[in-house]
This record gives C-alpha cells, sequence and structure tokens, in this order.
C-alpha cells in the first residue's frame, strides 16, 4: 500500500503549512486547499484517506464542506476548529464528522489522529477483511459491503456511526465506558477530553434505530457507567 493522502480545508496559510509538514514527516502527503467550494470539488472527485476541514472557510463553511462531502463520500473526516461550544461539535459531529478537535492542538496530536482514522479506515475497507453478517433484533449489518438494514430497510450510516453500531453487536450485553468506546471504535490511546465525541454518535445511531421502528432500543445509558447494548 502506497502513502496515504490527506486534503487540508483550511484558509489560514500558515497553519495549513504546519499540519502539512507534520503529515509528511509522518510519511502522509497532504495538499491544501483554502477555500470551501474548491474543497467539496475536489473531496469529492479526487482520491483522498482523510479530509480535515476548518470551520471558518472562505465561500463555504466547514459544517456545509462536511454535509455535502459526506453526502458522496464515506471516507473520515475531521472538522478542526476554534469554536469550543459544545452545540458547534454536535452540529460538526452530527453532520458525519467523525472528530471534532478544538484549536489549539498539537501537530502532534492531529498527526496520531489522522493516522488512528486513516488506519482503521484502511481495515474497514480492505479486501481481506471477512464477510461477516450481523444480526440482532431486527438489526442487519453487513460487514463487507458496509450496509444497515433495520426492519429489512436499508439505513445510511456514516463511518464512525457504524462502526460503532457494529462494536455493540459484536460486543453484546456488557457495559462500555465513553473512555473504552473511544479507544476501541476511534482506536486512539490517551487522547484526553474526547468522549463528547462518543456521547454524540451514541446518540446519532439510537436516533436512527429509533426511526427504523424498532419496538425496543437495544442501547441503553447506564447512568455513571457507560452504554449496553442489549439482545
Amino acid at each position: 500500500m502506497g502513502r496515504s493522502r490527506v486534503l487540508l480545508i483550511e484558509d489560514d496559510r500558515s497553519i495549513a503549512e504546519l499540519q502539512k509538514d507534520y503529515l509528511e514527516i509522518n510519511q502522509i502527503d497532504a495538499e491544501i486547499v483554502r477555500d470551501g467550494l474548491e474543497g467539496v470539488r475536489r473531496a469529492v472527485n479526487e482520491p483522498f484517506d482523510l479530509i480535515v476541514i476548518d470551520i471558518m472557510l472562505p465561500s463555504l463553511d466547514g459544517f456545509e464542506v462536511c454535509r455535502r462531502i459526506r453526502e458522496k463520500k464515506n471516507i473520515p473526516l475531521m472538522i478542526v476548529s476554534a469554536k469550543k461550544e459544545d452545540i458547534d461539535k454536535i452540529r460538526g459531529l452530527g453532520l458525519g464528522a467523525d472528530d471534532y478537535m478544538t484549536k489549539p492542538f498539537s501537530p502532534s496530536e492531529l498527526v496520531a489522529r489522522v493516522q488512528a482514522h486513516i488506519k482503521r479506515y484502511h481495515m474497514l475497507t480492505g479486501v481481506n477483511q471477512e464477510q461477516d453478517i450481523l444480526e440482532i433484533n431486527g438489526i442487519v449489518v453487513d460487514k463487507a459491503a458496509r450496509k444497515a438494514f433495520i426492519l429489512g430497510k436499508e439505513w445510511i450510516f456514516p463511518t464512525k456511526e457504524l462502526d460503532l453500531l457494529i462494536f455493540f453487536m459484536e460486543h453484546p450485553n456488557r457495559v462500555w465506558t465513553k473512555e473504552q468506546l473511544f479507544r476501541q471504535v476511534w482506536g486512539m490511546d490517551d487522547l484526553d477530553g474526547d468522549v463528547f465525541t462518543v456521547v454524540v454518535h451514541v446518540g446519532r445511531v439510537r436516533e436512527k434505530l429509533k426511526k427504523g421502528k424498532l419496538s425496543e432500543l437495544p442501547i441503553e445509558t447506564i447512568w455513571g457507567s457507560g452504554y449496553r447494548f442489549n439482545t
């Protein structure tokens, strides 16, 4: 496998160049786009392994960039922003982003997250992955095709939402803390303060299962502990 390829959609030249340098030192090719519309065009039409999206962009803000890319592609999307409010994180993750990093952050942390997302993405889309079909209480997931069905109807789950559902279905009837889920599903260790990402993704999965009209929602919140997928 060749070097991974990342698109940085960032209008601040100095920040973009710093991110690019750190990624390329770590054997990840990075290309920079400073305009939202151009970022969408390139992300949709070119083969990238991951997209990093700033929120404050000319022509099109990062939220809309994220939404438009997610409509066309299922590759990992990371939002980076100086916006620290929970509502912005909820919005970004709700539009299909797999991760949300708040500025300022160290370039090495960005590299660690990019590497983790790409590694998991390659594992999930690799030609050697198992042809498993998971089926529990009206929910069916075809792991090879990356498709999910609720009571026979296909539902579209973005990458991390589907990863989370698969993990729950493969490890039912036990309690998982938010920190454990972040390590297991996002594939990252020792990155503090991101359990909120787990909370949002669990909520999005639950929302789809509810819209799928299941008689009972299988993901239960165990207050003070975490979540359990009941069979």
